[in-house]
Formats: structure tokens, C-alpha cells, sequence
């Protein structure tokens, strides 16, 4: 949700918030580090007070502010045993273990129940800040994100982007049980097209290449200007990208979803995890591979399918473009060309991304079969 501070004492006070605040976790990140209190009561009993002295925080925001600092080091934790981070003795992964984290000065702030208050009736909020409790600060959002907010719970995070406030809230929304799919509609993601489906449907990524084409080689022209003009113009687009990406991938994904809860079919993803390290890509095609952005898609087609009931599968990509998805003979020489593909032993003529699809489709299926994941029980 957007708020809109009604002056801009409103605004400089919740600014000032999040600037002091986050300076308060600096501290306890550091304290945190040197003395290895990653545990939220003992790192509280180190540094509450002094947090509520110097940086004036209430009782509540100076708990909270330590909880984000444990909770940052968990974080760091599961990352570095996932092997997030690399190898141990690698540059990233010694980098982030030997220092304490830091956290920008408008990073977000959680708030609880007893230091933010929602008015839904009126669309106001009643906030925390430095400079005393904000009253009736509004907020805009869309009719449905108004009715979700009747589930909210848990915390709710400050954010600043540009200049503007969001509060980030968490609900709960109801989940069917998936049903049991008759078949699998299989999904080949791709950089020339985005994605791919068995039926036959092709979403092209030309439109979405062109335009971060363009912002690539807009950035780099107002970057070797080098005037303040230039500099405010390289901040106000930084977003914008990436919202044009995040938009493309949802009209994607719910497309996908809606298809397969119309045909009663699940959705078959490939499994493209740890892709980029497995890849090596020509120099010219380096930047085209890292602003990928297959996982957020991914993380689309799977909450909106679980909000519909859809079940999802992963499946090992090996070889699903050298696959022939008609006999199953699999060659290198199979693939043509990125767009054709031409089996050499039943000499089925496929595009190339389709045959990849129907290949993931077959083995969703299989997969779904052998009850490798959660299944509905059937009566």
C-alpha cells in the first residue's frame, strides 16, 4: 500500500524513522558481529538501552530493530549453508562472513500491531515515527488489496522508493487442495522466447530484449555525461526496467495458470536453479543471460497456480532441446537451429522451443506419476 502523507513534516518524519532506525541496526549489527550475539534476547539485553538513548527510539521500534538484526544473520546463515554464498575460502563467500552486516539508511522497518494501527474504513494508518505517533495518514491501493487487508497479520514493513512510502502487509489467502490433473502443460522457458508452451502457444521476449536494449544503452549514455542532470535522469529510470520486466512476467504467468485450470491439466516447469554458474555464455550474450529474469517468472506460475489449485512440477531440463518428443531420440544434431528442430531418426519438423515443451510436459506426467510430489488424495 502507498501512503500519502497529507504535508512534508509527515514525510520528513517517517524518512527521519527509517534513517534512524536503520543506523540502530548498524549498531547492534556490529555489537551483534564482534561479540557473536546472533540470538534476539542476548543481543536485546546488550543493546536495547543503548539503542532507545542514542538513536530515540520507543521501547517497541528498538525490539523490532533487533529482531530485523537476528533475523538478517539467520538469513546469512541459511544462505552460506545452501551454498549461496559459493564454496568456503571463495572471495563472496569470505566477503559476507567477515564483516558485520550493514543496512542502507532507507532500508525497511518492520512494525507490529502496537506501533502501526490500520483504519480500513477510512484508509488511514496510524504510525510510529521519531517525531511522535502519525495519525491518519492515508493510504491507496486497488479494491482487492483493500479486501485482502481484513487477513492481515504479522508484521508490516515500512518502505521508501524514490521518495515515496509503502507499508509492505502480510495475509493469509485461502488455498485449495490441487486438484488431480489430467495431464501436464509443459513450459519451456528461453531468453528469444519467454516462454514456451506444449500446446503450441509462444510468447515472444523480442518486444522485452528491445526494450532493456534500449535502457542498457540509455543508461551508458547519460552515465558518460556525467552532469547532475544526467545523474537524476539514471535515478528516476533505475526501476523502471525491472517494472516492465515484473509486468511481462505476470501477464505470463497468469496466462499459463488460467490455461491450465481451464484444460483441468498442472503446470511442468523445467528446474533451471544454479543455471547461470552451469552456463557459459559468449561475451555478447552475458548481459542478455544475467537480466534473465526466468526465476521471478518461475515464483509467478507458482503462487498464482497454488491460489487456483493448479499443481506444479520441476523436471530436469537435460536434454529436453536435443529430445525428439515424438520416438524420444536424443542427438546434439537434433537441434538445427535455435527455432527448428528435426528429428534425425523419425524425422519429425518441430520448433524447437514446442518440442522442448512437450518433452517437459512428458516428463511432468511421469514425474506426477511416480508421486514425487504432494498429491490430493482421491477417493
Amino acid at each position: 500500500m502507498k501512503l500519502v502523507p497529507a504535508s512534508a513534516h509527515d514525510a520528513d518524519a517517517l524518512a527521519a524513522t527509517l534513517r534512524a532506525c536503520n543506523r540502530a541496526a548498524n549498531r547492534a549489527s556490529e555489537v551483534a558481529f564482534a561479540k557473536d550475539l546472533k540470538r534476539r534476547n542476548v543481543l536485546q539485553d546488550e543493546v536495547y538501552y543503548a539503542l532507545k538513548a542514542d538513536y530515540d527510539l520507543g521501547a517497541q521500534p528498538a525490539v523490532r530493530t533487533i529482531k530485523k538484526v537476528c533475523d538478517a544473520y539467520a538469513a546469512l546463515k541459511g544462505n552460506i549453508k545452501a551454498g549461496n554464498l559459493g564454496r568456503p575460502g571463495s572471495k563472496r563467500r569470505l566477503r559476507a562472513e567477515s564483516r558485520p552486516i550493514a543496512f542502507r539508511e532507507d532500508a525497511a522497518q518492520p512494525y507490529d500491531d502496537r506501533i502501526l494501527t490500520w483504519n480500513l474504513d477510512a484508509q488511514t494508518v496510524s504510525i510510529w515515527t521519531v517525531a511522535g505517533r502519525l495519525k491518519g495518514i492515508p493510504f491507496v491501493c486497488s479494491p482487492q488489496a483493500l479486501k485482502l487487508l481484513a487477513s492481515r497479520k504479522g508484521e508490516s514493513d515500512l518502505v521508501m522508493r524514490d521518495g515515496m512510502f509503502f507499508l509492505i502487509a502480510t495475509v493469509d489467502v485461502p488455498e485449495p487442495e490441487p486438484f488431480e490433473p489430467d495431464g501436464f502443460l509443459g513450459v519451456d522457458l528461453g531468453i528469444v522466447n519467454i516462454a514456451t508452451t506444449s500446446d503450441g502457444d509462444i510468447m515472444a521476449g523480442r518486444r522485452l530484449n528491445r526494450y532493456r536494449e534500449r535502457h542498457r544503452h540509455l543508461r551508458a549514455k547519460l552515465q558518460a555525461k556525467r552532469t547532475k542532470s544526467a545523474k537524476r535522469a539514471v535515478k528516476r529510470i533505475r526501476r523502471r526496467e525491472a517494472r516492465h520486466a515484473a509486468q511481462t512476467n505476470h501477464i505470463i504467468a497468469n496466462k499459463l495458470v488460467t490455461t491450465a485450470e481451464r484444460t483441468s491439466r498442472g503446470i511442468a516447469l523445467e528446474d533451471l536453479g544454479g543455471i547461470r554458474q552451469r552456463v557459459t555464455a559468449r561475451k555478447d550474450q552475458r548481459t542478455r543471460l544475467h537480466s534473465w529474469a526466468f526465476a521471478q517468472l518461475g515464483a509467478f506460475v507458482e503462487y498464482k497456480a497454488r491460489r487456483a489449485g493448479v499443481p506444479v512440477v520441476h523436471v530436469d531440463p537435460r536434454n529436453t532441446s536435443r529430445q525428439c518428443s515424438e520416438c524420444r531420440h536424443t542427438h546434439r544434431t537434433n537441434r538445427v537451429t535455435q527455432a527448428r528442430f528435426a528429428c534425425r531418426s523419425c524425422a519429425v519438423v518441430l520448433h524447437a522451443d514446442h518440442n522442448s515443451s512437450r518433452n517437459i510436459a512428458h516428463r511432468g506426467e511421469a514425474v506426477w506419476q511416480r508421486g514425487a510430489v504432494n498429491r490430493p488424495r482421491t477417493a
